[in-house]
C-alpha cells in the first residue's frame, strides 16, 4: 500500500512540474503578442477604428433578431443581412462600396432570373420541374464560371459572380420545396441590401479610409524613394569604403526595394478607388489609371537603381585623371535626376503643379547625360584595362536610362496634374519663388532731388576676396556738375 501511495505521489509530482513551469513559459510569449498587437495599431491607427466598425455593423444588424417586429417580417432570412456585413465590410471605402454593389445587383439578377427559371419550370409538369431547375442551374453555373475567367471582368466583378450563381442555386432551389418563391426572393434582396446599405454608411461617416488617398500617397512616396537614392549615389559610389562599415549603415539605400513589389498593391487601390464616390480634392472621374501608368515607370526606374545598387560596392580602378572627368558628371546626372524625381514627388503629395525647379533638374540631368556621352565618344579611356573600364561604362549606361525614365515620369505627373486639376503654380510658390515674388512686388524708389543717394543692399552678398565686406551700405555722393 504505501509503495503504491509513493507511485501515486511521484506521478503527480511529475505531472505538476510542467504546469507549474508552465505561466514561466507563457509569460514572455504573451509579451511578445502584446508587443505586436501594439506595435500593429501604432503602424497604422486605422485599423483598430476598422475593428471597432466591424463589430458595430455586425450589432446594427442583429436588431433583425431582437426586435420582434423586424423578426417576425425577416424571419430567418435575417441571417443573410449578418453575413452580407460579414463578407463586404472592407478596409477601404472603395473597396466596400464595390462589394456591396457588386453582392445587391447579382443578388438582384439572380434572384430575378431564379423566379423566372421556377415559373417555366412549373409549365413543363411535376416530373420534369427538377429536371429542369437542374438544367437552368448548370447552365447558369457553367457559363457564370467560365466568364470569370477573362482578366477584366475577374479583377471588377469576380464577387458578383460568385454571389450571382449561390444566389439563383440557393433560390431555385428552396423555390422547389416552397411554392412562395417571390417571398424568398424578396427576403434575400432586402436583407442584403440592408447589410449593405450599413456597412456603407458606417465605412464613409466613421473614420473613413479612402483606397484613392492611399493610392496618391503610395506613388508619392514610391517617387521619393527612387530620388533619396539617386541623391545619394554619386556619393556612395565614389566613396571609399571603410573598414568596419556594413550594409545596414546603408540602409537608407535600400528604401526603393520596396518599389519593385508594389504593382499588386497599385493595382487593388486603384480598382477600390474607382468605385468610391467624390471626396476632398479628388473629384468624379479622377484620372486613376494616370497612377497605375506613373507606378509602371517608377518601377521601371527602380530596376535601373536596382542594376545601380550592385555597382555600389565596386572598386573603381581607373587613372585619376579618368576618374576627375567622369566623377562630375556622374554626380551631376544621379544628384539632378533625384532631385526632379523628389520635386516631382512634392508637387503629387501637394497636389500642385511642379514648380520651374523640376524643368530645371531635369535639363541639367539631361545636359550631364550628353556631356557623358561626348566623353565617351573622346579618349577618355587612354590605356586604361578593360576590366576596369566595364563597371564604369555600365553605370553611365543605366545613369543614362535613369534619366530617360525621369523624363518620362516628369511627362505623366504633368499629365497628372493637368487632368487632375491640380494647384496652380501661384498657389504652390516655393520658398525661393516666394522670394522673387515679393523682390518684384517691391516698387522702385521715386527720383527725388537730392545730392545724395542711399543704397541698401538686404542679402549679403559674397565676397570677392576675404578683405571685402559682404554686406554694404554706401552714401554716394552725386556732384552736381
Amino acid at each position: 500500500m504505501e509503495s503504491t501511495s509513493l507511485e501515486k505521489t511521484g506521478f503527480f509530482a511529475r505531472a505538476w512540474l510542467p504546469l507549474k513551469s508552465l505561466p514561466e513559459k507563457l509569460k514572455p510569449k504573451v509579451a511578445e503578442l502584446a508587443s505586436q498587437i501594439i506595435k500593429l495599431g501604432k503602424d497604422d491607427p486605422r485599423r483598430v477604428a476598422h475593428s471597432l466598425k466591424v463589430g458595430l455593423a455586425l450589432n446594427v444588424v442583429s436588431l433583425l433578431f431582437y426586435l420582434l417586429p423586424l423578426y417576425n417580417d425577416f424571419g430567418v432570412s435575417a441571417a443573410w443581412a449578418l453575413m452580407t456585413v460579414v463578407f463586404v465590410f472592407e478596409y477601404s471605402v472603395g473597396a466596400t462600396l464595390g462589394k456591396g454593389l457588386n453582392r445587391g445587383f447579382a443578388t438582384l439578377i439572380g434572384g430575378a432570373l431564379s423566379v423566372v427559371a421556377h415559373q417555366i419550370a412549373c409549365l413543363s409538369g411535376e416530373i420534369a420541374e427538377p429536371i429542369m431547375l437542374g438544367f437552368f442551374v448548370f447552365l447558369q453555373a457553367a457559363a457564370s464560371t467560365f466568364i470569370r475567367f477573362f482578366p477584366k471582368i475577374k479583377a471588377k466583378y469576380d464577387y458578383a459572380l460568385v454571389i450571382f450563381i449561390l444566389t439563383f442555386s440557393m433560390i431555385s432551389a428552396s423555390g422547389f420545396r416552397d411554392d412562395d418563391i417571390i417571398k424568398i426572393a424578396s427576403r434575400r434582396l432586402s436583407t442584403v441590401l440592408i447589410g449593405g446599405s450599413v456597412c456603407v454608411i458606417i465605412c464613409i461617416l466613421i473614420c473613413p479610409v479612402w483606397a484613392g488617398l492611399d493610392l496618391h500617397n503610395l506613388i508619392a512616396a514610391n517617387i521619393e524613394k527612387l530620388g533619396n537614392f539617386l541623391q545619394e549615389f554619386g556619393n556612395e559610389f565614389f566613396k571609399t569604403p571603410k573598414e568596419g562599415e556594413t550594409e545596414d549603415d546603408r540602409s537608407f539605400l535600400q528604401q526603393y526595394k520596396s518599389v519593385l513589389t508594389s504593382k499588386s498593391t497599385e493595382e487593388s487601390l486603384a480598382n477600390h478607388a474607382k468605385w468610391e464616390p467624390g471626396h476632398g480634392q479628388f473629384q468624379f472621374r479622377h484620372p486613376w489609371n494616370l497612377y497605375l501608368k506613373i507606378g509602371t515607370l517608377t518601377r521601371q526606374c527602380a530596376y535601373r537603381i536596382d542594376a545601380l545598387n550592385g555597382y555600389l560596392n565596386t572598386e573603381i580602378q581607373t587613372s585619376s585623371e579618368m576618374r576627375h572627368k567622369i566623377e562630375e558628371v556622374y554626380r551631376e546626372m544621379s544628384l539632378e535626376s533625384g532631385k526632379a524625381l523628389k520635386e516631382l514627388a512634392l508637387a503629387i503629395k501637394t497636389m500642385g503643379q511642379p514648380s520651374a525647379a523640376t524643368s530645371i533638374h531635369l535639363k541639367n540631368s539631361k545636359s550631364a547625360a550628353k556631356s557623358l556621352s561626348s566623353l565617351f565618344k573622346s579618349n577618355v579611356w587612354g590605356d586604361t584595362d578593360l576590366a576596369a573600364a566595364v563597371p564604369v561604362a555600365t553605370v553611365a549606361s543605366l545613369l543614362i536610362d535613369v534619366v530617360a525614365c525621369t523624363e518620362k515620369i516628369a511627362q505623366s505627373v504633368y499629365e497628372l496634374a493637368s487632368m487632375a486639376n491640380f494647384k496652380s503654380i501661384d498657389a504652390t510658390l516655393s520658398p525661393e519663388k516666394s522670394q522673387i515674388r515679393q523682390q518684384d512686388d517691391v516698387k522702385p524708389p521715386a527720383k527725388v532731388d537730392c545730392p545724395y543717394v542711399c543704397v541698401t543692399v538686404n542679402e549679403p552678398t559674397p565676397a570677392i576676396s576675404g578683405n571685402e565686406n559682404p554686406s554694404l551700405t554706401m552714401a554716394t555722393r552725386i556732384s552736381d556738375s
